[in-house]
Order: C-alpha cells, then structure tokens, then sequence
C-alpha cells in the first residue's frame, strides 16, 4: 500500500489530507491527461462517501483498488512476452491490432507517458499509476485518448476521422461513433442551412446582387429558407462517412505494406482518390440541392419532381454539370489544406498546450481556409454549370476555360469569390457545431449502450 499512499501524497498538493477535483484534475493534465473537468468531477463524486466534493486517503484507497482489480487483466493482455513490462513493440502491437499503424515515434511517446523511472518500459506499478490518473473505463477509450492527445494523422481535418475497425475492443465504439458523426452532420448542416442557400444564390448571381438575394430569400419566409436542405443532409451526411471509410481502408492497406505512417504526398493522394470515387456516386444530390436552393422562395417542387423535371427536360447528362471543375476543385483544396495542417500542426507540436481543443480547431480552421481560397474560382464555375438549363441570368459555360474568362468578363477577379464571405460565415459555426456535437453523442450513446 506504499505507493498508494505516495501518490495520494503526491495529489494533495496543499497537504490538507483531502484530495480536490481541481487537484486531481491539474495532475492528469501534467501527465499529459485531458479529461474533461466534468469527467473529473465524476470520479470523485463517485467515490466520496461523506458528499463533501473531495477524497480522503480512505475513500481515494477505495478507488485506486477498484483500478488495480479493473485494469490488471489489461496490463497482462499488453505486455505479450509475460516478461512483466510494456515497451514500445507492445505498444504498436496493440495498436495493430486495432487496425492502425503508429510510428516508433509515436510509440515512443505513449511509453513516456507512463514512464516514471525513464526506463523506456513500463511496470505493472507505473501502468497503474497511469489508469488511476486516467478516467478511461476500457482498453479502447483509453487507446482513443491517447490518439487524440498526439494527434495522429493530423493531415485530415475532419471531425469525423475514421481510423478504428468495427472490432475495436470488441465493442460498439466503431459504430457509435459513426452514428454520433453522422447525427452531428446532419444537425450542423441543417442549423447552417439558410447560409448555404445564400451562398448558392451568390454563386450565380454574383456578390453585386447581395441585397437582392438576401431580401429575396427573405420574402419567401422562414422555411423556404431550408430549401434544398433535406437532398444536403441526405447528400452530405453518408457521402462524408463512406469517403473516410475508404479512405481509412486505403489508409491502412497503404501502411501494411510500407509498415510506415504515412506521408503527407501519400494523405493527399488518398484524399483525392477516395474523395473523387465518392463524388462521382453522389454528384447527381449536389446538383439537385443546388437547383433547389434556387428555386423562387417558397417554390412547393421537392426532390422526386425536381430529378423527374431535370430527366424530363433536360438529359442525364445534366445530373453531372459542373462534374469536371468539381472534381479538379478537390486538388488545390485537398493538398494545399492537408499541408497547411500538416505544417502547423509540426510548428505547434512543440507547445505543451498544442493538443488542446481550441487549438485543433483552430488549426483546422486555418487549413480549411486556406483550401477554401486556393479552390474557391473552380467551386463557382462548378455551380453556374448545374445551375445551367435552369437558372435565366446563367451564362452557358461548355468548358473550365469559359467559365474563368466568362467570370472575369462579367465580375472581374471577385466574381471568382462571390459568396465566399457566406461560405467562411457558415464554416465556423458549422464546424464548431460538428465538433462539440459529434462528443455530445459518443458520450450519450457510451451511457445508454454501456
């Protein structure tokens, strides 16, 4: 019971024989920890017999031996030689086996985590030591967290990262967590969809009709203002999970045979290739949700008499206008933002606040801008050509090059940007919507399905 006792010590940083929130909270933060203090809060709560918001040696005793009896088995299934420690080869090996390929670097890095003697190994005592500091209840959230704290595979700023297998500890995790992403999509993208439709409308139109558009969106009310956003979810939400789906799979068959995390050439050509596979299969939802999105305020088509009109009046070769600017859209997008984060994240990794949330999101942000800039031109010629057969003031356009100098000659070098400014007003708190939501429900799910 000695080291129980020192490390209760060692937690009662103002000697006064109780344990706080606040204590235990700062010391899992010093060892590289990030729970939330809500987390906190319900470990101790848990084991605060006296209901006095704080732990003393006896009831903190309680909770370390709770720990030790949890955690053991764990320890035995991660150290594979029976030889009483963890190293680095049992890390990856754990990681593996999971469906994801870590660096030594990275496995290095977890081993310090825990490493208290700076071995390079860890015993039974200074695992334990970790998972009693740690509120993670199984192998998989502990894994999860320790994924998140070095921010692997930083190059993909998605809130929905799709790494883990469906067999992830055995459990539901995988499964939960698309459903948490995709319900947390799903709601974004309809909280964000007034912005959406105006951002369309100023595509076509131009920025100079800003006021026209705006009050014409108005007009018609507030529920025409989601036109178009039922095809969007329908569209967004799978079309999003299935492209990090395959990208992941690629991902991890990339990896088995380089046994190497992989580059930043290598994310960028796995992200078009994945992205213009999944694109192609649901590029007819985006022209439909754009042709929605311009119908007059208050238009009573939906989705079934809006594809039978374009078939009808058109030809199914108007389900894919715009389909090859689209398609080139994602090169510029996809590597200039990938190497952003991946140069920012590099820069910030020697910050000791680098992992926290605001940042991540922050550096997200900054590489979806820069994507968004670096794309912008080739995403307007792509609307004005679904728009086309439909929409009087468009502007044929047969090729790319038609369209940038048709743009040029009509708007100048902002008509290449109209609606970017509602594009930038929606991706902030669509994004932020996405991130706290898509944890909203892993945690909801995690507590009813647990």
């Amino acid at each position: 019971m000695d080291h129980f006792r020192g490390l209760f010590v060692k937690l009662d940083k103002d000697n006064n024989g109780f344990i706080s929130v606040e204590e235990l909270h700062n010391e899992m933060k010093k060892s590289g920890i990030l729970p939330t203090e809500k987390k906190v809060k319900s470990v101790v709560d848990g084991y605060d017999l006296n209901k006095d918001g704080r732990l003393d040696y006896n009831e903190f005793l309680h909770y370390m031996m709770d720990r030790e009896k949890q955690w053991k088995i764990h320890f035995h299934d991660l150290d594979k030689n029976q030889c009483g420690l963890i190293d680095q080869d049992d890390v990856i090996c754990l990681f593996k086996e999971l469906g994801v390929i870590i660096s030594q670097r990275n496995a290095k890095t977890i081993i310090q985590m825990m490493d208290t003697d700076h071995s390079m190994t860890v015993d039974w005592g200074e695992f334990l030591q970790h998972v009693i500091l740690h509120p993670a209840d199984s192998i998989g959230e502990l894994v999860a967290s320790w994924k998140h704290s070095l921010v692997f595979d930083v190059g993909e700023s998605r809130p929905l990262s799709l790494e883990f297998p469906e067999e992830l500890a055995g459990s539901g995790m995988w499964r939960r967590f698309v459903l948490a992403a995709g319900l947390a999509d799903a709601m974004s993208r309809t909280l964000t969809a007034p912005i959406d439709r105006l951002k369309t409308q100023l595509q076509v139109h131009g920025s100079k009709t800003f006021r026209q558009v705006f009050e014409k969106q108005r007009a018609g009310g507030l529920r025409s203002m989601w036109q178009g956003n039922a095809v969007n979810v329908l569209k967004g939400t799978p079309q999003s999970t299935l492209q990090c789906m395959i990208y992941a799979q690629m991902k991890m068959y990339t990896q088995d045979r380089t046994k190497e995390s992989l580059s930043v050439q290598q994310r960028f050509g796995l992200g078009c290739v994945s992205g213009a596979l999944i694109h192609a299969v649901f590029y007819p939802l985006e022209v439909l949700k754009v042709r929605l999105n311009l119908q007059p305020s208050g238009s009573s088509q939906g989705l079934g008499e809006c594809a039978r009109s374009i078939y009808r009046q058109e030809s199914l070769a108007s389900f894919y206008r715009g389909f090859r600017p689209s398609v080139l859209c994602m090169v510029p997008y996809a590597g200039v933002e990938c190497a952003v984060h991946q140069t920012i994240v590099s820069w910030a990794v020697n910050d000791p606040s680098y992992n926290s949330d605001s940042q991540l999101f922050f550096f997200s942000f900054v590489a979806f801008a820069s994507g968004q800039v670096s794309s912008y031109p080739l995403a307007v010629i792509r609307t004005q050509q679904q728009a086309q057969a439909f929409c009087a003031v468009s502007h044929p356009i047969s090729s790319i090059y038609e369209g940038f100098t048709g743009i040029y000659a009509r708007h100048g070098l902002r008509g290449f940007y109209s609606g970017m400014g509602a594009s930038f007003t929606r991706a902030v708190p669509c994004a932020l919507l996405n991130y706290t939501l898509t944890r909203k429900f892993e945690l909801l799910f995690d507590s009813t399905l647990s």
